[in-house]
């Protein structure tokens, strides 16, 4: 124990070579990861970004998105297995992927293999990495673009060597075909070297990394330009919608996105980053972190925007905190709180309560994620009661709009074998996907949309209330089923009154 220990403080007090990737504990700890999340990956059900990709025809661009994520879900169905498992396969390589590239930092910063392992560990199985690893979101990917720029950009100044500016630049274009997000880290990154350097740096490189990174870039900019800057228009209806309690939200969410017992070795690598006389070349990090939480509160972003430069900042943190644990008895009290971190962590991100008692518990409060996956089977059932009930001349014709694009993506899963035609929504790049017939056809309205339209429009009754069967709050609960009839003007040209972005 001794000597790993001095071997360890070695390794941080060095000021050249870097240590050989640990592969026993990162590679231990990677393959874990990928169990349990394949193990865990059919449970609960689809979560509503995922119904909505997987109903997404091929595009350059949607509204909402690059095209990215929509992509990869409709390859995985096509050619693997329309099954919730096979989709989560891309999520399950990335999440692993990001373990990698946190040890990679770690060991970029001097940390050996206790501090590797501590880093892959503690970041593969905290709370919200687990989440993005478990769903096949946007978030998942962007994580493991965040971190690899990151990486680079490190290698690049840290190194001395400026090729690394070329690859940073690469993964910057590609990332946004998944998310455009990666700007935030990009501004973030550039206002902690203009603020604290090293600003000696190969100008040429950095200017051809950019060139790199916007060459690459450029389908997604004429996306954008040729439809109205539709992303603009997303962001301000999403601050609109939720921004004063994001920005609320952001700060403490901070001591949850790892967990609050991983908090102390993040702020020991953001003031490590901050002080070290060694890691003075990377300074620039410790700076990057406040500039991009400024960022995420000013656009009002999700709470979790953060994480991409958290998660560098406690690799950072990996490296002080293996050093402190030259004791057995400190080693054991961190190893056990990380444990414990993991166990709970593991409850709240992954399908581990059964769903029959999950609305008895505080995880559906908790992780919105895990409520965004409850019910989809059952809420379909019901509206195609409500469809069964109606006389069969009303069905011919029959016209179904969702209010989500998380319900018209469960009826174009879970409708074909229960006769269902396919479902239309207003919500996001739904409303241009597919639009209602020019006819006065019935119509059931699912969500808050009969509201809209009632007495303008048609007449419109409500038959039935979702219900997902085991008590989970989420947006579909207790939404209405509504018949609308009587239309005085065809679905069509109503059709604008459904558009909406959130």
């Amino acid at each position: 124990m001794a000597s790993e220990a001095t071997a360890e403080r070695v390794t941080e007090t060095s000021a050249a070579g870097i240590p050989a990737l640990a592969w026993r504990p990162v590679g231990s700890a990677m393959v874990a990861l990928a169990v349990v999340l394949t193990v865990t990956s059919g449970g609960y059900g689809y979560h509503r970004d995922e119904l909505y990709f997987r109903m997404l025809p091929p595009a350059w661009g949607d509204v909402d998105q690059p095209p990215f994520a929509p992509a990869v879900v409709r390859l995985m169905s096509t050619l693997v297995s329309d099954e919730v498992w096979a989709i989560r396969v891309p999520a399950t390589l990335a999440a692993v992927a990001a373990v990698l590239l946190v040890a990679l930092l770690v060991r970029e910063l001097g940390g050996g293999a206790l501090a590797q392992g501590l880093g892959a560990w503690g970041y593969g199985f905290a709370a919200f990495p687990l989440v993005f690893g478990h769903v096949m979101l946007t978030t998942g990917t962007d994580l493991v673009a965040w971190l690899a720029a990151t990486l680079f950009v490190v290698r690049a100044v840290h190194r001395e060597n400026p090729r690394w500016w070329l690859a940073a630049g690469l993964v910057v274009g590609l990332a946004t075909y998944n998310k455009l997000l990666i700007a935030m880290l990009v501004v973030a990154l550039a206002v902690g070297l203009v603020a604290v350097g090293p600003r000696r740096q190969p100008w040429r490189w950095v200017a051809a990394a950019m060139a790199v990174a916007a060459v690459l870039a450029f389908p997604a900019f004429v996306y954008q330009a040729t439809h109205s800057w539709p992303q603009l228009s997303m962001g301000s209806a999403l601050t609109a919608k939720n921004g004063p309690a994001n920005r609320v939200q952001m700060w403490p969410t901070l001591l949850l996105l790892l967990g609050p017992v991983l908090v102390p070795v993040w702020v020991a690598g953001w003031v490590a980053l901050l002080r070290r006389p060694d890691w003075r070349s990377v300074r620039f990090l410790g700076v990057a972190f406040p500039a991009l939480l400024a960022l995420s509160f000013l656009s009002a972003g999700q709470v979790y925007y953060p994480l991409g430069l958290l998660a560098v900042l406690y690799a950072a943190g990996c490296v002080p905190v293996a050093a402190w644990l030259s004791r057995p008895w400190r080693r054991r009290v961190v190893t056990a709180l990380v444990v414990v971190n993991c166990c709970v962590a593991a409850v709240i991100a992954l399908p581990l309560v059964p769903v029959s008692a999950l609305g008895r518990t505080p995880v559906p409060g908790i992780n919105q994620v895990a409520r965004d996956q409850v019910g989809w089977p059952a809420y379909v059932a019901q509206v195609a009661a409500v469809r069964d009930s109606l006389p069969p001349g009303e069905r011919d014709g029959l016209v179904v709009i969702t209010d989500n694009y998380g319900e018209a993506g469960a009826i174009a899963r879970y409708g074909p074998p229960l006769g269902m035609p396919t479902p239309l929504s207003g919500q996001n790049e739904l409303w241009f996907v597919a639009r209602p017939p020019a006819t006065r056809a019935v119509a059931i309205v699912v969500g808050r949309g009969a509201g809209t339209i009632a007495g303008r429009n048609a007449t419109c009754t409500v038959a039935a209330r979702l219900d997902n069967g085991v008590g989970v709050s989420n947006e579909e609960q207790r939404q209405p089923v509504s018949v609308c009839r009587a239309a005085r003007l065809p679905w069509d040209q109503v059709w604008p009154q459904f558009a909406h972005l959130d």
